[in-house]
């Protein structure tokens, strides 16, 4: 009979096993550590560059607001008014003779769902000659309305495109086929040419323009 007898101090540990068996998972341990403090610093030095960049543009911000305040005090003097005015009028004036009836059909037929046309189309100049266009559309179906207020937004020359007022169309006065009518308004942004000029088309003021145009059917 063989009787098998320790007499070290410490147990018997197989180190090599440990290690083995450990030391690969301590080592990916280690590299994804180092990898999450490598994205921390990067993260930190580039929000640190953006926080740069954006006190910069707010320090440009201020200096153009406190010259337009300047430039608009100066205009506001009493022996500035007649130029001021006769300013105003000429940047309105310019503005008006840039809108174009031409671009603005080519443009509406471009994004006029079948089934859906224009009744009647008036624009509108705002305060900072900001040009909304009013639109009255019919057709036979809310969905296309819809998908026309889509197709304006995706487009470049409308803006803050939105259904106002939606109606039935009934009695003789509807074209056939026609159930619904719906008052669509939008921002209109003029497009340009190339050389940075108005696209040329027939101009027109700015009054109410009623009358049926047929869309793309």
């Amino acid at each position: 009979m063989r009787v098998d007898i320790n007499l070290a101090t410490q147990p018997y540990e197989d180190g090599r096993r440990f290690w083995f068996r450990w030391g690969g998972a301590l080592v990916a341990l280690g590299i994804v550590t180092l990898g999450l403090v490598y994205f921390t610093l990067l993260g930190w030095v580039t929000a640190n560059k953006d926080k740069g960049v954006i006190g910069q543009n707010l320090h440009q911000i201020a200096d153009r607001d406190g010259e337009k305040a300047a430039a608009q005090a100066l205009m506001n003097l009493p022996q500035n008014s007649v130029t001021r005015d006769r300013s105003q009028l000429l940047n309105s004036l310019f503005y008006r003779k840039s809108f174009s009836w031409t671009q603005v059909f080519e443009e509406l037929e471009r994004v006029m769902p079948p089934r859906l046309h224009v009744v009647s189309i008036q624009p509108e100049f705002g305060l900072d000659n900001e040009l909304a266009i009013k639109l009255a559309v019919a057709g036979d179906s809310r969905d296309r309305a819809l998908d026309l207020v889509r197709k304006m937004e995706e487009s470049q020359h409308f803006q803050q495109t939105q259904i106002e007022q939606e109606s039935a169309e009934a009695g003789s006065g509807a074209t056939a086929g026609d159930s619904v009518k719906f008052s669509i308004s939008a921002l209109y942004v003029a497009g340009s040419t190339p050389s940075g000029n108005p696209v040329p088309g027939n101009k027109a003021p700015a009054s109410p323009a009623n009358g049926k145009s047929g869309g793309a059917q």
